[in-house]
């Protein structure tokens, strides 16, 4: 495996060269370790990119101007020479890889979304505002665990189950993964985010590449409000439901993900 730097950002690039290399963009409660579990098996396979967006994992350097997630994606292909690929991102990293593919279609071969979040949420539902209100007062009262926790109850187990029913081994890694984004970002609170404009919602009948859409059964109802308008607002979007999983189906599942994921882009 060879990991880079490019400005601040953090990648890995492992696989035979040959056909279009994947791109895997993380959850917002992750990094780029949320893809250990398929990295060995798929990387045998094929030519792979995993990503570390700015403020999580090892993308620590706090930036001199406003974050632009797509903006930072683009240059660490760029970076390696990658000038097209199939993009296949988690909750935020879903968002990510749709404002990839409309800032710059001929980069994109096609998007595999699981889970739509970030800039594909649209309102905010009881149970997202919910989320927001328990990890807004953890951070207010300065109580990283219970601020990690919220993140937990939320993306891990979602609203329709409890702790118990989820693999204590996918809980540890994303409490791992979530404490590191919070510690990086600590003083990150002056930072704006560069949003696209128009934003990527009212765009979605402007990508052009095929789009599949995964969705857990057991995940937020703003999730699955943002899948179902993805896939209407996209021409010849696929949607695949998994009615035993949540937010993250790529960690409670990742063989079945894996399948899912060398079949969308076979070549």
């Amino acid at each position: 495996m060879t990991s880079y730097t490019s400005d601040g950002i953090a990648f890995d690039r492992e696989g035979p060269r040959g056909e279009l290399p994947v791109v895997l963009i993380h959850a917002g409660v992750a990094d780029r370790r949320m893809w250990d579990p398929i990295w060995p098996a798929f990387t045998r396979e094929r030519d792979v990119v995993r990503v570390d967006l700015r403020g999580f994992g090892d993308s620590a350097a706090r930036p001199a101007g406003p974050v632009s997630p797509a903006g930072d994606v683009l240059g660490a292909l760029a970076e390696i020479g990658v000038g097209r690929c199939h993009l296949a991102g988690a909750s935020l990293g879903a968002g990510v890889a749709v404002e990839v593919a409309l800032t710059r279609p001929s980069a994109v071969a096609s998007l595999l979304l699981a889970a739509p979040g970030g800039s594909l949420l649209g309102g905010v539902t009881p149970d997202l505002q919910a989320f927001f209100n328990a990890e807004r007062t953890a951070l207010g009262r300065g109580d990283l665990d219970a601020a990690v926790e919220a993140n937990l109850s939320c993306w891990v187990e979602g609203p329709r189950r409890s702790a118990g029913r989820v693999d204590p081994a996918v809980r540890e890694l994303v409490a791992r993964m979530q404490r590191r984004a919070f510690e990086v970002t600590a003083d990150w609170d002056d930072v704006e985010e560069k949003e696209l404009e128009p934003p990527a919602l009212d765009r979605l009948g402007g990508i052009a590449v095929p789009v599949l859409v995964l969705v857990g059964g057991l995940d937020l109802d703003a999730v699955h409000a943002a899948a179902a308008r993805v896939v209407a607002g996209t021409a010849g979007a696929q949607r695949v439901d998994w009615p035993d999983a949540g937010h993250l189906p790529t960690l409670e599942r990742p063989a079945d993900f894996l399948d899912l994921l060398r079949e969308w882009t076979a070549e």
